[in-house]
């Protein structure tokens, strides 16, 4: 059950607690201590030993408790933006930090969402101990509903988060009442062999938490997604204090956020987007005013809508994980809009395009979207023309710049003007942390071990590249990939094999049941089109019953190309009355007849066309 963070520490430092990170200025081998430059100008060599003395103690604590090492394993979040999931083992013990889902790539068609393979914890089920989330993300929670078909285990995270959840699992029908368990920032989770604390820091979204998990290795602490916000729209800035009390006491591995790792310096307050949203709706009173984010930010939310109440506007919206989001945010107290304020979007008409907000879903271009089917004149309820400004106030999630650069050209296109953060600077305001801040965060915690975590192999980088600018040793800096297995064990921290590990695809009703070869002939499909033959024929008495007939959808155009399918049938006609033919003998198996046609098919329309469509030959026998 949770613990309050307010209960009586340990004052006695145990040989564990004194653990610190082996620290130096320019790149040095581990074991050697080369003499050079620490950032206190002394001795490597001398630091080197300190950490020395420090890591063997920590290896007598160790040994008191761990035969077997502690085992960090991610599912997901590496090499990628978003589908994050890490796993934390120790012996008959599994802990899950987050459990999110991904969107699909230009090679996946058909495919609606993407979550992390859960094959190996399919086969260690019964040592699934608890779900700790981070906070209500999609990226962080999206696969929970899957996951719960499968698994009946706890299920933990801050209140926004679960509430979040429970609205998303109304959509889905389990066998079991799932065990979503509040928790508040400062309280302790005990599972199994584990106890894992919440630290409250500061992200796009409320309730969000970094988790510190004591193992019997050491700490390793999650930072999840943060940012350091000093003056945030709700609640403090994140608990800074904690993280310093953490990394004297000692942080075995810190796993940091990588998202924003390129960039420099800090990431802007949210406050400073409610300026800039100002500006925006005084330019343009007379508009009606069509601002897109992302569904889950609540902050950005609310700012919008005390812009719009100060302006006199009545706020409507659209789009389903925006209305989920927002109602579980004003039930739970997140978000207090006056009364009267949100209307429903059918009541829009009634009121002059300058006294209306529409808020909506599909910053990034999604297709199927409500801002992408209002795009395209698609959108059962909204249609945009020239009294409509469009606001994206959101950033592109690396892989959707082309999706965002089509609703921006076709809104244009249409004469609705279209405002970004290139348009007006601070529009958006990112959630994740800047470089300076993860160098605090790191001089904070100071961790014997460093993992980057959540994003493309270029932010994990930059974030490696970080963590060695702030004097942590390359050699402690673990660069993972999805499904690698990193241990700690007697002091050491090191990638000591692999477990089974991809993606799992999501496509309407079904879930894992879309697999290469589908995505192979969908994309086939997509290239080249269809081809469909029919005949019947009547092997005993070796007869072409029915000659062939041909549709082809995505292939050609029937009108436009009779001599070519008039050829077809002609090759399929022959080839049929040879193969019948040719088992006067023996009785020719059907299916043998079919492929003979459809490689003589291929082979015509590929000769004529320079294309190769998939040809299936429905032919029976009667």
């Amino acid at each position: 059950m949770p613990e309050n963070k307010k209960s009586k520490r340990t004052a006695k430092r145990t040989d564990a607690a004194k653990e610190a990170p082996k620290r130096t200025r320019k790149t040095a081998k581990a074991a050697s201590g080369t003499p050079a430059e620490t950032s206190a100008g002394k001795p490597a060599a001398q630091a080197g030993q300190r950490a020395a003395r420090r890591d063997r103690a920590a290896i007598r604590a160790e040994s008191r408790s761990a035969s077997n090492g502690v085992r960090v394993i991610p599912l997901g979040g590496i090499g990628e933006v978003g589908k994050n999931m890490t796993l934390i083992e120790y012996e008959n013990d599994i802990i899950i930090i987050d459990c999110g889902l991904g969107f699909p790539e230009d090679d996946m068609p058909g495919i609606d969402l993407v979550i992390p393979d859960l094959s190996y914890l399919e086969a260690n089920r019964q040592k699934i101990r608890a779900v700790l989330l981070t906070h209500g993300h999609e990226d962080h929670i999206g696969a929970i509903p899957y996951f719960l078909r499968s698994f009946n285990v706890p299920v933990y995270g801050t209140a926004l988060t679960i509430g979040i959840i429970r609205n998303k699992l109304r959509e889905h029908r389990l066998a079991f009442i799932p065990q979503l368990i509040t928790v508040h920032a400062g309280d302790k989770v005990k599972a199994g062999v584990f106890e894992a604390e919440f630290i409250h820091v500061n992200h796009s979204i409320p309730d969000s938490c970094a988790i510190c998990v004591s193992t019997p290795a050491g700490r390793i602490l999650h930072t999840g997604d943060f940012k350091l916000d000093v003056s945030p729209i709700e609640g403090s800035m994140m608990d800074l204090t904690r993280f310093g009390e953490l990394g004297r006491q000692g942080i075995r591995l810190m796993l940091c956020e990588s998202t924003n790792a390129e960039r420099h310096g800090y990431t802007p307050s949210e406050r400073s987007v409610g300026g800039v949203l100002e500006t925006v709706f005084d330019a343009h009173a007379d508009k009606r005013i069509v601002v897109a984010t992302f569904s889950s930010n609540v902050h950005r939310v609310m700012q919008i809508i005390n812009v719009s109440v100060k302006r006199g506007r009545k706020v409507a919206i659209t789009g389903r994980s925006m209305q989920a989001v927002i109602s579980a945010a004003i039930e739970l107290g997140y978000m207090t809009p006056p009364p009267d304020t949100i209307i429903d979007v059918e009541d829009m008409k009634r009121y002059p395009p300058g006294k209306l907000t529409l808020i909506t879903t599909g910053s990034q271009g999604e297709p199927m979207s409500a801002l992408y089917r209002m795009a395209f004149a698609d959108h059962s309820q909204v249609t945009l023309g020239p009294s409509d400004v469009v606001v994206l106030s959101s950033s592109a999630i690396p892989g959707n710049e082309k999706l965002i650069d089509r609703i921006i050209n076709e809104l244009t296109h249409n004469g609705i003007k279209v405002i970004n953060d290139s348009v007006y600077s601070g529009v958006h305001a990112s959630g994740h942390a800047c470089s300076e801040e993860i160098k605090l965060m790191i001089q904070l915690c100071r961790p014997s071990f460093y993992m980057p975590i959540h994003g493309e192999y270029r932010h994990l980088a930059a974030n490696r590249d970080i963590a060695a600018f702030t004097g942590i040793d390359p050699d402690r800096i673990i660069t993972a990939d999805i499904g690698t297995v990193v241990e700690l064990k007697r002091g050491r921290c090191a990638v000591n094999g692999t477990v089974p590990s991809g993606r799992i695809m999501i496509d309407g009703l079904g879930v894992g049941d879309i697999g290469k070869a589908v995505l192979r002939d969908r994309k086939h499909l997509s290239e080249d089109g269809i081809v469909i033959l029919f005949a019947s024929v009547d092997l005993d008495a070796r007869l072409v019953l029915t000659p062939p007939e041909i549709i082809s959808k995505g292939f050609v155009y029937l009108p436009d190309a009779e001599e070519l399918i008039n050829l077809a049938k002609e090759t399929a006609a022959d080839e049929l009355s040879r193969a019948i033919e040719s088992g006067r003998r023996r009785r020719q198996d059907l299916e043998t007849i079919r492929e003979r046609v459809r490689r003589s098919v291929i082979k015509l329309l590929n000769e004529k066309t320079g294309r190769n469509p998939i040809v299936i030959p429905f032919i029976t026998d009667l």
